[in-house]
């Protein structure tokens, strides 16, 4: 029986990256002698056990055969006899395949090593193209390690095309497509992600509406990269340079999906592209069942991020709709986020990304004279019910003007 530590952790620790998750992988032993040393059983589809002091998760050595469509498609066979080299030959990519025992020492047959020095994301062995989830995780390693130099392999990336094209990926669920996803989004670089994607045409399978954007011209006096696919690619690197939170890059992503809806006898003009998108936008949140509060920011984001470019020009009365649409009373958070959102997808354009967005603080400082306003008083006036809604909407009103005359005068 032998122990070895394999896949992210000797990845990491070779890049000299914090290592954080340690899988390992048990060779030479069966599911009794687990048992008999007290480790606990823990997985369904194959054995992988925790350890009986640490908790840490250890994984008999496997070989896999494809069995069925998508992720979940697999048998998996693990005995004594499995090698460390059949359990890592498995695995998607080189840098990943490597192990290391108790004394440090490398085990790398399939020149995972190599790869790292040369910067490249290379598949293992044919057997990749069997799993169409590797087509999305190549895509996040692409934007984890994109700061670092790391490309995609030419004869690898043509296998994530044939798998993109083989309609594999429709078999992923909604749940582990979210989860790559949302990882993707949060790492340095996520508009690489999407980038990979469309390189290998998984995008235009797993997200056609991002996809229709490129090649979607816009007007060139606000938008100089003139492209509203480059521009989205822009604006979710912004988010990653400002260390946004998911539910900002996942409406950044999908903020300006109306565009691609415009007949080409309008371009670059794109009137009313915030509206006509909210269908898409919904279609695309129900698509990978993104988290309610990704959901909402994004369709009000697609919604409104126009007004919020405007607001210096806004009507008070424009002004306290767009409050309430946001329900900024009970909900500040998501009207902040929105307004983040708002100033990434400003500074997501070609030779723009320094410069100043004035309107957050003005719809900061909006928000808080909206609020200010007191209900005591109004129903020691003797207003309730739905009166009280219209007298404190009127006073919010009029809040709102004496801010909008203080501050722009």
């Amino acid at each position: 029986m032998q122990i070895y530590k394999v896949g992210g952790a000797v990845r990491d620790r070779l890049l000299g990256k914090p290592v954080t998750d340690i899988d390992w992988v048990v060779v030479g032993a069966s599911t009794e002698e687990m048992l008999a040393k007290g480790y606990r059983p823990v997985g369904a589809d194959f054995p992988v056990f925790l350890h009986p002091k640490s908790g840490e998760e250890y994984a008999l050595a496997r070989t896999e055969r494809k069995s069925g469509r998508g992720y979940g498609g697999f048998t998996f066979h693990a005995s004594p006899e499995v090698t460390l080299e059949e359990d890592l030959i498995r695995r998607d990519l080189t840098i990943n395949a490597m192990a290391e025992d108790d004394h440090g020492q490398l085990t790398d047959p399939y020149h995972g090593q190599r790869d790292l020095e040369a910067r490249l994301l290379r598949h293992v062995s044919p057997a990749f193209a069997e799993d169409p989830l590797r087509v999305l995780r190549v895509a996040r390693f692409a934007a984890r390690y994109a700061g670092l130099g790391f490309t995609v392999a030419p004869e690898t990336l043509e296998l994530m095309r044939q798998l993109s094209e083989s309609g594999e990926l429709e078999a992923l669920t909604a749940e582990r497509s979210w989860k790559e996803i949302s990882r993707a989004l949060m790492e340095d670089q996520p508009q690489v992600f999407i980038q990979v994607l469309r390189d290998c045409g998984a995008l235009k399978v797993l997200i056609p509406e991002i996809d229709a954007l490129f090649g979607v011209p816009q007007p060139e006096v606000h938008h100089p990269e003139i492209d509203s696919g480059v521009h989205t690619l822009s604006v979710l690197e912004q988010t990653a340079l400002h260390k946004q939170p998911l539910t900002v890059r996942w409406a950044c992503l999908l903020h300006d999906l109306g565009k691609g809806l415009t007949p080409e006898s309008q371009w670059p003009k794109h009137i009313a592209h915030e509206h006509k998108g909210l269908k898409l936008i919904k279609a695309v949140n129900e698509r990978f069942k993104a988290p309610r509060d990704c959901q909402e920011l994004a369709l009000l984001v697609g919604e409104y991020h126009t007004h919020g470019h405007r607001a210096l020009e806004l009507k008070p009365s424009t002004l306290l709709e767009l409050l309430q649409s946001f329900d900024v009373y009970r909900r500040p958070q998501r009207f902040e986020e929105f307004i983040k959102a708002c100033e990434m997808d400003a500074r997501g354009r070609k030779g723009l990304e320094q410069r100043s967005y004035p309107q957050a603080d003005y719809l900061r400082g909006a928000a808080t004279a909206a609020r200010t306003v007191a209900v005591q008083p109004l129903l020691e006036q003797g207003f309730k019910g739905p009166e009280l809604g219209e007298a404190l909407k009127r006073e919010r009103l009029k809040a709102l003007k004496s801010y909008k005359a203080q501050t722009l005068t």
